[in-house]
Formats: structure tokens, sequence, C-alpha cells
């Protein structure tokens, strides 16, 4: 009898993807969102300014569904097998980030001059996501 190699032990069959997976794997990053609109509405609230806050709060609210459909779309591609091709992530990325932007400016535009918050809460989001994104990956590089 041989023992299962790692292609058919039953650990190397990909999981199926699902929302509730890429919210479990991304708790962090929900959590800090909701600690980041929280601190929005708090700080800004206490100065009487709701509407930027609102407008804030929708930028980070947009930046972690980008985040987390971004990280559906990976675990998809990942699960299905097949050879992901740069022209397939470039074209993705593309038509995700314009949706994303012709959003973001519309509400910006619509709720101006309190709007342009949407762009920073989007910025903000960004820049945080991108530190928790990397630490796990320098903490990688520093144990090889």
């Amino acid at each position: 009898m041989t023992s299962p190699t790692p292609e058919t032990a039953p650990d190397a069959v990909p999981q199926r993807p699902s929302l509730l997976r890429v919210l479990r794997d991304q708790r962090k990053t929900v959590t800090l969102a909701l600690l980041l609109v929280v601190a929005t509405y708090w700080i800004a609230g206490q100065l009487g300014e709701w509407r930027l806050a609102a407008c804030i709060a929708a930028g980070i609210g947009l930046g972690l569904v980008n985040h987390l459909v971004t990280e559906f779309w990976l675990l998809k591609l990942i699960s299905s097998g097949e050879e992901p091709t740069r022209s397939k992530i470039a074209v993705s990325t593309f038509i995700r980030l314009a949706a994303l932007s012709v959003v973001a400016v519309a509400i910006a535009v619509m709720f101006w001059p309190d709007g342009i918050g949407l762009l920073l809460g989007l910025a903000i989001f960004r820049l945080i996501a991108l530190v928790m994104t990397g630490i796990p990956l320098l903490k990688e590089l520093n144990k090889a």
C-alpha cells in the first residue's frame, strides 16, 4: 500500500471559494476597517462634521469592498487550478479599479466639498491594507 502523495492527499484538494471564507481570512482587515469608521465618526462627529465623517466612512467601506472582492477573485483563481496569465490579471484589475474610481469620483462630486473625504477614506484604507499585507511577508522574509 502506498502512502498518499501530495496531489492525492485529502488536504491537497482546494477548498471551494466562498465569501464567508474570505471574510474569515480577512477578519483583521475587516475589524480594522470598522475601527477606522468608528474613529472617523468619533473625531469628525465631535467637530460637527457628520457629512464629512459619512464620506470618509463610505471611502473606507469602498476600500474594504474592493479588498474583499480582490481576495475572493484571487481565491477563485487559485482554487480553479488554472495558470493565471499577466493579461488576465491586468484586465481584471483594470476593470475593478476603473469601476471603483468612477463610483468614488461620482460620490465625491455629488457631496462636494465633504465628498473629498471619500477619497481620503479610500487612501487611508489602502495604506493600512498595504501595511497589513506587507507585515506577514516581512515576517516570512526574516525567517528565511
